[in-house]
């Protein structure tokens, strides 16, 4: 587990709720926090407390969530990696549900829905364009045809082989750097799971609430959709020479639908 944090006062509280979340976890895990031009005195004593928990204290400050996550993978000791922000929840069978998945089926990546945490406490399920079941390397880039299109999954909704993440890590971006996160489909098959794994909470303190956050998105969305195509292009053999089968946005071959058994 990776997580990025400035430990801003007003974001505290959540992250003893992100660390929580963890705790209630049915199966062993570790979390490196970047401390991104924050000082260690001031890491909430439950997570300062917990062995599990290791920080990695930047000497330049600041350099940026995505930097600050990129250089913890240095740090990641577990075979299966995933991103989450500090002010999030996992749900409590989020990593049990999805590392079983993996360890039975040894694809690259499993991933699932998130939900919006709302202020009140209640969810919304948000489900992505890509469908449940089994996708091959590269397919899940066709359900993105578009940089202005939704993106097809969730990034921390995301769990997967380290060595996958460290080759297809965060973009370099000031923002919409978990975009790039989703590359990572693109090199080896993966499975999604129609469950929730995810809880994104929403409030005013967001970068996406912001004003100036429609300055870069475009670009951002740009960027990302690019570095996905490029390297989906990179990796994979040339397909069949049948036009429908590589029109973006269309799934090269039909995806692998579920049965209950693999996830429940």
């Amino acid at each position: 587990m990776v997580i990025a944090t400035q430990l801003r006062p007003e974001r505290l509280a959540f992250l003893v709720a992100m660390h929580a979340s963890l705790c209630r976890q049915s199966v062993p895990w570790e979390a490196i926090v970047a401390l991104d031009d924050a000082d260690p005195a001031h890491l909430p004593a439950a997570l300062a407390a917990d062995p599990r928990v290791r920080t990695l204290a930047l000497p330049r400050r600041p350099v940026g969530a995505a930097c600050a996550r990129n250089f913890s993978l240095d740090e990641v000791r577990t075979e299966y990696v995933q991103w989450a922000d500090d002010d999030d929840e996992f749900t409590d069978e989020a990593m049990e549900v999805r590392l079983r998945v993996l360890e039975q089926t040894g694809v690259g990546w499993c991933a699932g829905y998130s939900q919006d945490l709302h202020a009140d406490g209640t969810t919304t399920l948000w489900t992505p364009p890509t469908p449940p079941g089994r996708h091959e390397a590269g397919d899940v880039w066709r359900y993105w045809k578009d940089p202005a299109d939704t993106i097809p999954l969730g990034p921390t909704t995301l769990l997967a082989r380290t060595d996958l993440v460290r080759a297809a890590p965060m973009g370099g971006l000031v923002q919409g750097e978990d975009y790039c996160a989703l590359a990572v489909t693109c090199l080896a098959p993966g499975i999604v799971l129609p469950v929730p794994v995810y809880r994104y909470r929403k409030g005013p303190w967001q970068m996406t609430a912001q004003d100036s956050y429609g300055e870069l998105e475009s670009r951002a969305r740009s960027f990302a959709h690019r570095f996905g195509v490029s390297l989906r292009a990179a990796c994979l053999p040339p397909r069949d020479s049948d036009p429908a089968a590589a029109e973006p946005g269309q799934p090269a071959r039909p995806h692998t639908p579920l049965t209950e058994s693999t996830y429940a």
